[in-house]
Protein backbone atom coordinates (compact mmCIF):
# COMPACT_ATOMS: atom_id res chain seq x y z
CA UNK A 1 0.00 0.00 0.00
CA UNK A 2 1.39 3.43 -0.88
CA UNK A 3 1.17 6.59 1.19
CA UNK A 4 -1.81 8.01 -0.73
CA UNK A 5 -3.86 4.87 -0.12
CA UNK A 6 -2.84 4.92 3.53
CA UNK A 7 -3.87 8.57 3.87
CA UNK A 8 -7.28 7.73 2.38
CA UNK A 9 -7.77 4.82 4.78
CA UNK A 10 -6.52 6.65 7.88
CA UNK A 11 -6.97 10.36 8.39
CA UNK A 12 -3.56 10.74 10.04
CA UNK A 13 -0.31 8.83 9.59
CA UNK A 14 2.49 8.69 12.14
CA UNK A 15 6.08 9.20 11.06
CA UNK A 16 9.08 8.42 13.25
CA UNK A 17 11.02 10.53 15.74
CA UNK A 18 14.64 11.64 15.91
CA UNK A 19 17.31 9.36 14.48
CA UNK A 20 20.57 11.20 15.25
CA UNK A 21 20.04 11.34 19.01
CA UNK A 22 18.99 7.67 19.07
CA UNK A 23 22.18 6.66 17.20
CA UNK A 24 24.30 8.73 19.61
CA UNK A 25 22.70 6.71 22.45
CA UNK A 26 23.87 3.59 20.59
CA UNK A 27 27.44 4.86 20.47
CA UNK A 28 27.76 6.93 17.27
CA UNK A 29 30.93 8.96 17.96
CA UNK A 30 30.87 12.77 17.70
CA UNK A 31 32.02 13.98 14.28
CA UNK A 32 31.64 10.54 12.71
CA UNK A 33 29.77 10.16 9.42
CA UNK A 34 26.32 8.74 10.39
CA UNK A 35 25.74 7.28 6.91
CA UNK A 36 28.81 5.03 7.31
CA UNK A 37 26.88 3.13 9.96
CA UNK A 38 24.56 1.86 7.20
CA UNK A 39 27.37 -0.54 6.30
CA UNK A 40 29.44 -0.62 9.51
CA UNK A 41 26.71 -0.96 12.12
CA UNK A 42 23.42 -1.70 10.34
CA UNK A 43 21.92 -3.46 13.36
CA UNK A 44 21.95 -0.17 15.34
CA UNK A 45 19.95 1.60 12.62
CA UNK A 46 17.60 -1.36 12.26
CA UNK A 47 17.00 -1.39 16.02
CA UNK A 48 15.90 2.28 15.94
CA UNK A 49 13.64 1.66 12.91
CA UNK A 50 12.00 -1.33 14.63
CA UNK A 51 11.53 0.64 17.87
CA UNK A 52 9.67 3.37 15.94
CA UNK A 53 7.55 0.84 14.04
CA UNK A 54 6.61 -0.85 17.33
CA UNK A 55 5.76 2.58 18.80
CA UNK A 56 3.20 3.10 16.02
CA UNK A 57 5.05 4.74 13.11
CA UNK A 58 3.48 4.19 9.70
CA UNK A 59 6.50 5.80 8.00
CA UNK A 60 10.14 5.41 9.06
CA UNK A 61 12.99 7.41 7.54
CA UNK A 62 16.37 6.15 6.37
CA UNK A 63 19.77 7.11 7.83
CA UNK A 64 20.70 9.10 4.70
CA UNK A 65 20.13 12.72 5.79
CA UNK A 66 23.72 13.67 4.89
CA UNK A 67 23.94 11.34 1.91
CA UNK A 68 24.56 13.76 -0.95
CA UNK A 69 28.03 13.49 -2.46
CA UNK A 70 28.55 17.18 -1.57
CA UNK A 71 28.05 16.37 2.13
CA UNK A 72 29.91 13.04 2.01
CA UNK A 73 32.89 14.87 0.49
CA UNK A 74 33.58 16.29 3.98
CA UNK A 75 34.45 12.73 5.07
CA UNK A 76 36.18 11.85 1.76
CA UNK A 77 33.32 9.38 1.12
CA UNK A 78 31.80 10.87 -2.04
CA UNK A 79 32.88 7.79 -4.03
CA UNK A 80 30.63 5.67 -1.79
CA UNK A 81 27.46 7.75 -2.33
CA UNK A 82 25.51 4.97 -4.09
CA UNK A 83 26.60 2.28 -1.65
CA UNK A 84 25.73 4.26 1.50
CA UNK A 85 22.33 5.43 0.22
CA UNK A 86 21.35 2.01 -1.14
CA UNK A 87 22.30 0.25 2.07
CA UNK A 88 20.49 2.99 4.01
CA UNK A 89 17.24 1.94 2.33
CA UNK A 90 17.89 -1.80 2.19
CA UNK A 91 18.66 -2.30 5.88
CA UNK A 92 15.49 -0.49 7.01
CA UNK A 93 13.33 -2.26 4.40
CA UNK A 94 14.75 -5.56 5.62
CA UNK A 95 14.10 -4.73 9.29
CA UNK A 96 10.50 -3.70 8.60
CA UNK A 97 9.64 -6.42 6.07
CA UNK A 98 5.98 -7.57 6.27
CA UNK A 99 5.07 -4.86 8.80
CA UNK A 100 3.25 -2.58 6.35
CA UNK A 101 5.46 0.33 7.49
CA UNK A 102 6.66 2.55 4.63
CA UNK A 103 10.33 3.50 4.30
CA UNK A 104 10.98 7.06 3.11
CA UNK A 105 14.44 8.25 2.05
CA UNK A 106 15.68 11.17 4.12
CA UNK A 107 17.52 13.88 2.16
CA UNK A 108 18.98 16.85 4.01
CA UNK A 109 20.54 20.10 2.80
CA UNK A 110 24.01 19.93 1.25
CA UNK A 111 25.45 22.36 3.78
CA UNK A 112 26.64 24.59 0.92
CA UNK A 113 25.16 27.73 -0.59
CA UNK A 114 24.22 27.85 -4.24
CA UNK A 115 25.29 30.72 -6.47
CA UNK A 116 25.23 33.72 -6.06
CA UNK A 117 25.65 33.29 -2.27
CA UNK A 118 28.01 30.33 -2.64
CA UNK A 119 30.05 28.54 -5.28
CA UNK A 120 27.77 25.58 -6.12
CA UNK A 121 25.88 25.95 -9.39
CA UNK A 122 22.25 24.89 -9.68
CA UNK A 123 23.32 22.13 -12.07
CA UNK A 124 25.90 20.75 -9.61
CA UNK A 125 23.33 20.77 -6.81
CA UNK A 126 20.73 19.03 -8.99
CA UNK A 127 23.26 16.36 -10.01
CA UNK A 128 24.17 15.75 -6.37
CA UNK A 129 20.54 15.26 -5.33
CA UNK A 130 19.85 13.12 -8.43
CA UNK A 131 22.71 10.78 -7.56
CA UNK A 132 21.32 10.24 -4.06
CA UNK A 133 17.72 9.84 -5.25
CA UNK A 134 18.64 7.31 -7.97
CA UNK A 135 20.47 5.10 -5.45
CA UNK A 136 17.50 5.11 -3.05
CA UNK A 137 14.95 4.48 -5.80
CA UNK A 138 17.02 1.50 -7.03
CA UNK A 139 17.02 0.13 -3.48
CA UNK A 140 13.20 0.17 -3.39
CA UNK A 141 12.42 3.21 -1.22
CA UNK A 142 8.68 4.02 -0.82
CA UNK A 143 8.98 7.81 -0.89
CA UNK A 144 11.41 10.70 -0.44
CA UNK A 145 11.60 13.47 2.16
CA UNK A 146 13.65 16.61 1.58
CA UNK A 147 13.80 17.79 5.19
CA UNK A 148 15.25 20.55 7.37
CA UNK A 149 15.81 22.91 4.41
CA UNK A 150 16.10 26.65 4.99
CA UNK A 151 16.91 27.70 1.43
CA UNK A 152 13.88 27.28 -0.81
CA UNK A 153 15.96 27.37 -4.00
CA UNK A 154 18.01 24.39 -2.80
CA UNK A 155 14.86 22.50 -1.79
CA UNK A 156 13.31 23.22 -5.21
CA UNK A 157 16.49 22.02 -6.87
CA UNK A 158 16.15 18.69 -5.05
CA UNK A 159 12.42 18.42 -5.74
CA UNK A 160 12.85 19.01 -9.49
CA UNK A 161 15.74 16.51 -9.65
CA UNK A 162 13.64 13.87 -7.87
CA UNK A 163 10.59 14.46 -10.07
CA UNK A 164 12.69 13.81 -13.20
CA UNK A 165 13.75 10.43 -11.81
CA UNK A 166 10.72 8.97 -10.06
CA UNK A 167 6.95 9.04 -9.63
CA UNK A 168 7.31 8.20 -5.94
CA UNK A 169 5.75 10.67 -3.48
CA UNK A 170 8.09 13.53 -2.61
CA UNK A 171 7.73 15.47 0.64
CA UNK A 172 9.46 18.83 1.08
CA UNK A 173 9.79 20.05 4.67
CA UNK A 174 11.45 23.34 5.61
CA UNK A 175 12.64 24.52 9.02
CA UNK A 176 11.02 27.70 10.31
CA UNK A 177 11.66 30.13 13.14
CA UNK A 178 9.05 32.39 14.68
CA UNK A 179 9.63 36.11 15.28
CA UNK A 180 7.44 39.22 15.76
CA UNK A 181 7.02 39.27 11.98
CA UNK A 182 5.68 35.70 11.88
CA UNK A 183 7.18 32.49 10.54
CA UNK A 184 10.15 32.32 8.16
CA UNK A 185 13.18 30.13 7.56
CA UNK A 186 16.67 31.42 8.40
CA UNK A 187 16.88 32.46 4.73
CA UNK A 188 13.68 34.52 5.02
CA UNK A 189 11.31 32.09 3.27
CA UNK A 190 7.72 32.42 4.51
CA UNK A 191 5.35 29.42 4.65
CA UNK A 192 3.08 31.13 2.10
CA UNK A 193 5.91 31.44 -0.42
CA UNK A 194 7.10 27.90 0.23
CA UNK A 195 3.62 26.45 -0.34
CA UNK A 196 3.17 28.35 -3.60
CA UNK A 197 6.53 27.46 -5.15
CA UNK A 198 6.65 23.87 -3.92
CA UNK A 199 3.12 23.23 -5.21
CA UNK A 200 3.96 24.73 -8.60
CA UNK A 201 6.95 22.37 -8.84
CA UNK A 202 5.04 19.20 -8.01
CA UNK A 203 5.62 18.49 -4.30
CA UNK A 204 3.24 15.75 -3.14
CA UNK A 205 3.36 16.79 0.50
CA UNK A 206 4.54 19.98 2.17
CA UNK A 207 5.56 20.65 5.72
CA UNK A 208 7.87 21.70 8.50
CA UNK A 209 10.28 19.91 10.80
CA UNK A 210 12.83 20.85 13.45
CA UNK A 211 13.31 24.40 14.76
CA UNK A 212 10.01 24.61 16.64
CA UNK A 213 8.27 22.71 19.39
CA UNK A 214 4.85 21.18 18.91
CA UNK A 215 2.72 23.92 20.50
CA UNK A 216 4.27 26.53 18.16
CA UNK A 217 3.71 24.25 15.15
CA UNK A 218 -0.08 24.50 15.67
CA UNK A 219 -0.20 28.06 14.29
CA UNK A 220 2.21 27.21 11.47
CA UNK A 221 0.05 24.23 10.46
CA UNK A 222 -3.01 26.51 10.31
CA UNK A 223 -1.14 28.86 7.96
CA UNK A 224 -0.14 25.96 5.70
CA UNK A 225 -3.67 24.58 5.68
CA UNK A 226 -5.18 27.94 4.72
CA UNK A 227 -2.96 28.00 1.61
CA UNK A 228 -3.04 24.40 0.36
CA UNK A 229 -5.10 21.21 0.11
CA UNK A 230 -1.96 19.08 -0.19
CA UNK A 231 -1.21 16.67 2.67
CA UNK A 232 0.83 18.31 5.43
CA UNK A 233 3.90 16.75 7.07
CA UNK A 234 4.69 18.16 10.54
CA UNK A 235 7.56 16.99 12.78
CA UNK A 236 8.33 19.31 15.72
CA UNK A 237 11.16 19.05 18.24
CA UNK A 238 10.55 17.58 21.70
CA UNK A 239 10.58 21.02 23.31
CA UNK A 240 13.15 23.80 23.10
CA UNK A 241 16.83 22.83 23.23
CA UNK A 242 18.56 23.30 26.59
CA UNK A 243 22.26 23.14 27.36
CA UNK A 244 23.32 20.75 30.08
CA UNK A 245 27.06 20.39 30.73
CA UNK A 246 27.81 21.17 27.07
CA UNK A 247 25.17 18.75 25.78
CA UNK A 248 21.98 19.78 24.01
CA UNK A 249 18.94 18.19 25.63
CA UNK A 250 15.22 18.28 24.88
CA UNK A 251 12.97 17.86 27.89
CA UNK A 252 9.39 17.87 26.63
CA UNK A 253 7.63 14.77 27.92
CA UNK A 254 5.89 12.37 25.52
CA UNK A 255 2.49 13.26 27.09
CA UNK A 256 2.94 17.05 26.72
CA UNK A 257 4.19 16.73 23.16
CA UNK A 258 1.32 14.40 22.23
CA UNK A 259 -1.27 16.89 23.58
CA UNK A 260 0.13 19.63 21.33
CA UNK A 261 0.32 17.20 18.38
CA UNK A 262 -3.41 16.57 18.88
CA UNK A 263 -3.95 20.29 18.16
CA UNK A 264 -1.52 20.11 15.20
CA UNK A 265 -3.73 17.34 13.76
CA UNK A 266 -6.88 19.43 14.35
CA UNK A 267 -5.13 22.30 12.52
CA UNK A 268 -4.84 20.09 9.42
CA UNK A 269 -1.70 17.94 9.59
CA UNK A 270 -1.87 14.57 7.80
CA UNK A 271 1.49 13.08 8.82
CA UNK A 272 2.89 13.82 12.28
CA UNK A 273 6.02 12.70 14.07
CA UNK A 274 8.95 14.13 15.97
CA UNK A 275 12.30 15.73 15.24
CA UNK A 276 15.22 16.52 17.60
CA UNK A 277 14.92 14.96 21.04
CA UNK A 278 11.87 12.84 20.25
CA UNK A 279 12.11 9.14 21.09
CA UNK A 280 10.05 6.00 20.48
CA UNK A 281 8.22 6.91 23.74
CA UNK A 282 7.15 10.25 22.21
CA UNK A 283 5.96 8.47 19.07
CA UNK A 284 4.03 5.94 21.17
CA UNK A 285 2.18 8.77 22.96
CA UNK A 286 1.51 10.59 19.65
CA UNK A 287 0.27 7.37 18.06
CA UNK A 288 -2.21 6.78 20.92
CA UNK A 289 -3.62 10.29 20.60
CA UNK A 290 -3.83 10.11 16.79
CA UNK A 291 -5.80 6.87 16.98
Amino acid sequence: MNVNEMLKNKKVLISDGALGTELIKKGLPPGYCPELWNVENPSAIQAVAVAYAQAGSNIVLTNTFGGTDIKLQKYALENRTEELNKSGVEIVKQALKNTGVLVFGSIGPSGEFMEPLGTITEEQMAQSFARQVKAMVQAGVDGLVFETFMDLSEALCGLKAAKKITNLPVVVSLTYNKSDKGFATMMGVTPERAVKELTENGADMIGANCGLKADVMIELTKIFRSHTNLPLWIKPNAGAPENEAGRTVYKETPETMAKSIQEVIKAGANVVGGCCGSTPEHIKAISKIAK
